[in-house]
């Protein structure tokens, strides 16, 4: 179940994040761990160690897929039901059909830009009087059958930017799971960012607010086959490689 590399991901992720952490320094803790994760030293070994058929091939590819918000979603380490550990490779003007979304999480995340770069706005809901941007906001899960997403409408919202920045090669961010936030590649070469989502509690549902017009009731995730998602590790590898 795991080449050297792999089991000492493991390790690192149960030795710092396991226990009873409160959010707020959960987040700081998962943003230390992916960064350390993320790095030069540590990343690339890990992905070779995966694309040569370590860890769990079978099980990771059945969750790897290009996902609704535009990035393609390669699953590294699926720690059970408190730590997933996942590469994002982003393409600029995707035209996935919700990357201009703005959402949260079902639990703390955090990032780390392996390369490229991403730019982020975070907002809040405004009030009925408060202006803002008009949106149409959903309460987004998953099938029990299928692990397809669905999508409920919740009613109009306002929402206020509240933050806008910018994540360089190098850089992390962490988040609380409520959090609502937007990103996306804003460089014409593709980004790869390291993710982790993390915490004993998982939130039933997520919030999506579009000002796109109206979405499907379900989104089909298409997973990978295993030589497809280790041929992407291996195409990973070698990027990484050359970056």
């Amino acid at each position: 179940m795991g080449g050297r590399q792999v089991l000492r991901a493991r390790r690192l992720l149960t030795r710092t994040l396991d226990g009873d952490l409160p959010e707020q320094e959960l987040v700081a803790a998962a943003r230390s761990v992916v960064a350390e994760l993320g790095s030069p030293e540590r990343l690339p070994e890990l992905v070779a160690d995966l694309a040569s058929g370590e860890g769990d091939p079978e099980g990771c590819a059945r969750l790897s897929y290009r996902h609704v918000l535009g990035f393609d979603k390669l699953l590294l380490v699926d720690d059970g039901p408190r730590h997933m550990l996942r590469v994002h490779r982003w393409h600029r003007g995707a035209g996935a059909i919700g990357e201009e979304d703005v959402h949260n999480h079902r639990s703390a995340l955090a990032s780390y830009i392996v390369r490229g770069r991403l730019s982020m706005e975070l907002y809040e809901v405004a009030g009925g009087g408060d202006g803002g941007m008009p949106t149409t906001r959903y309460e987004e899960s998953l099938s029990g059958r299928t692990a397809d997403w669905l999508l409920e409408p919740a009613g109009p919202a306002r929402l206020r930017l509240t933050h806008v920045g910018q994540y360089a090669a190098g850089s992390a961010y962490a988040l609380p799971a409520h959090t609502l936030h937007r990103a996306w590649c804003d460089t014409d070469e593709p980004t790869v960012t390291l993710f982790l989502e993390t915490g004993r509690e998982r939130r039933p549902h997520t919030d999506v607010f579009t000002a796109a017009g109206p979405h499907p009731g379900a989104v089909a995730k298409v997973p990978l086959g295993v030589d497809d998602y280790l041929a992407a590790l291996a195409g990973l590898a070698e990027l990484l490689r050359t970056s």
